[in-house]
């Protein structure tokens, strides 16, 4: 006892050689992306034994690409426009290597790598706006952004009621009133985890033909009580925006906390002709941020920003003997809901050094530019038509005749098949149809017209 498995020694002696190896199969694999199939199936083998020795590492890499690297979607590649998957620079790629090799875990104090996330934390602040006033953290995307969000807000809310959620639990509250007008379902799923209920969302009216809330009717809605209000910044459909500016002056009016999704709206910042779509959002009490979409970095990544540090730190401070309290600048240990974080941050700082903001703002001015393209391809298209106008880089749109969910899915399922591209089913207005997400730095207008062609042999092949 006590000599390291031979296993482990051998794959340490001979670790450079390994590294190489997978250097070159993920070489292999972003070379590819232009030339494979967006997406293949699924092998549908049983799940194979568990090895009992091992093979090492070389040959476990081996039988990776053998077995299950066929079977994976082109997910990073220019012509996945399913859900709003950005891919992953080669910048970010280096940062999430080194993420692994250097395997912080960021709650300790004895590592550089806080305060690498706190630099991280603060660019992304200035790049989109949201200004100095609220903190900010790394999580693992827009469900957790979303979920300590509403979270501080839970607690903001208790503060105003004269009881502790933290202390109590959340049925000191009562009812809790949760309103928006087109809320995302990771809202809806933060708000069951917290025990607040799905239910208690009050949807407001929007504004005709659009996605965004009315904001007359959301402050007729609101009657004094201490409420939470969740705005939009870009709905999953059609990339629609609340009037965040508007709906914050009401907090000069009502006592309400205002939580901002901006999972991948919130980097129309970046662009001068779309800026203003944003406007307000620095007066918001919380906003999501997600990063694996529009920044492009690897999954997962996102952050929160709360103004209210001191009510997170009461919620989600960790206290053990091994642990020191929070105070000062807090750790993150106090501040997320994982006690066991890896750098997260470093991906993204390395794409955000690389290319700065001149870069990234290319890349959501270009998506927004090609989802345009698409958009007047579809027009002279007469079997297909928009379900909603191209606003930003989400195309939306269904049959121009008979647009069924069987139909829809039909049709997708047949894009998917040609291995030319990937769009996802959706409903608009009570209507079936599908979107097509532009938001991957490798995408051009050669990949729209890649496109345009699947659709086409879709369309004649489901009639």
């Amino acid at each position: 006892m006590g000599a390291m498995h031979p296993k482990f020694q051998d794959d340490l002696a001979a670790l450079p050689d390994l590294l190489t190896a997978a250097r070159d199969a993920a070489e292999r694999a972003l070379t590819s992306l232009d030339t494979r199939p967006v997406t293949v199936g699924r092998p549908g083998d049983a799940p194979a034994p568990m090895p009992v020795d091992g093979v090492g590492a070389a040959e476990a890499l081996r039988r990776f690409e053998e077995h299950w690297a066929p079977w994976f979607s082109g997910s990073a590649g220019p012509r996945y426009f399913g859900f709003v998957t950005g891919g992953a620079t080669p910048a970010s790629v280096v940062g999430d290597w080194l993420t692994s090799a250097y395997d912080q875990n960021v709650v300790a104090r004895d590592t550089a790598a806080v305060d690498l996330e706190r630099e991280t934390v603060g660019w992304l602040a200035e790049l989109l706006g949201i200004g100095p006033d609220l903190h900010g953290a790394f999580v693992t995307g827009a469900t957790m952004s979303n979920f300590v969000g509403l979270a501080v807000a839970r607690e903001w809310l208790g503060e105003q009621l004269g009881v502790s959620v933290n202390d109590d639990g959340v049925h000191a509250l009562g009812p809790v009133p949760v309103f928006s007008a087109a809320p995302h379902s990771s809202v809806y799923k933060a708000l069951s985890m917290l025990g607040i209920g799905r239910r208690q969302v009050r949807l407001v009216s929007t504004l005709p033909g659009r996605e965004a809330v009315d904001v007359e009717q959301l402050a007729a809605a609101l009657d004094g009580r201490p409420a939470i209000v969740v705005a939009n910044a870009g709905t999953v459909n059609s990339v629609d925006f609340d009037d965040l500016r508007a709906i914050a002056a009401l907090k000069e009016r009502f006592n309400l906390w205002l939580h901002v999704d901006g999972a991948f709206g919130a980097f129309a910042a970046l662009s001068p002709r779309h800026s203003g779509l944003v406007d307000g959002i620095a007066e918001a009490d919380s906003v999501c941020v997600d990063l694996h979409k529009w920044l492009n970095v690897p999954y997962d990544a996102a952050v929160q920003f709360t103004r209210r540090r001191d009510l997170q730190v009461r919620i989600f401070r960790n206290l053990g003997a091994y642990l020191p309290p929070p105070a000062g600048e807090p750790d993150f240990v106090h501040l997320t809901p994982e006690s066991s974080r890896r750098l997260r941050a470093l991906p993204a700082w390395f794409s955000l050094v690389a290319y700065g903001r001149a870069g990234h703002q290319e890349i959501v001015e270009r998506t927004i530019a090609l989802a345009a393209r698409l958009g007047e391809w579809l027009t002279g298209e007469p079997r297909l038509r928009l379900l909603a106008p191209v606003r930003l880089n989400i195309v939306c749109c269904t049959f121009a005749e008979d647009p069924t969910r069987e139909r829809v899915q039909a049709l997708v399922d047949a894009i998917a098949r040609s291995g030319e591209a990937l769009v996802t089913p959706t409903v608009y207005d009570g209507t079936p149809g599908f979107r097509v997400a532009f938001s991957n730095w490798r995408t051009t207008p050669s990949d729209v017209d890649r496109l345009g062609a699947a659709l086409t042999k879709a369309l004649d092949e489901v009639g």
